[in-house]
């Protein structure tokens, strides 16, 4: 199962080192990482997606970072009431008679079109994982060449 877990940490240089580390060095894997200055410059807000197959596992990770001396506080969104995000671009081809069905596309998915140059186009679109899968999904019928994803954020509420 994935756990979302967000991270408060002392800005300084190596501390996202530590924290990897600290995964690779249990073998386990980070499906997602975004990282960020808080409101105070001196502190990161770090989102952490991790396959965990039981809460032990969960409860060993979160407790290894725990330990860690720039570590603040640690939170596992798994059970608590909360917000999540991911933004993804997408450079697709398109040609002028498809442009009403991408844009039908995007509006669905709240997507929209930041540049376009030629039968080219980048799009951006904010949601939840599963939104931006199925927005993907309807996007290949015209030819992804590129995308890049931010990862889950969240927030406690």
């Amino acid at each position: 199962m994935r756990h979302t877990i967000s991270v408060l940490v002392e800005n300084k240089f190596g501390v996202l080192a530590r924290i990897a580390g600290l995964f690779s060095a249990r073998g386990y894997n980070i499906a997602s990482l975004a990282v960020s200055e808080t409101l105070d410059p001196s502190i990161s807000y770090m989102t952490i997606v991790v396959e965990a197959k039981d809460e032990k596992i969960l409860e060993q990770i979160m407790k290894q970072l725990n330990k860690l001396i720039d570590v603040i506080t640690v939170t596992d969104f798994t059970k608590k009431e909360h917000v999540e995000r991911e933004l993804v671009l997408v450079k697709v081809d398109y040609s002028a008679k498809e442009k009403a069905k991408l844009e039908a596309i995007l509006q669905k998915y709240v997507g929209k079109i930041v540049q376009h140059k030629d039968d080219t186009a980048v799009i951006e679109a904010v949601g939840k994982e599963q939104q931006i899968k199925q927005l993907l999904e309807s996007l290949r019928q015209f030819g992804v060449k590129e995308l890049i994803r931010t990862g889950k954020i969240a927030i406690e509420y």
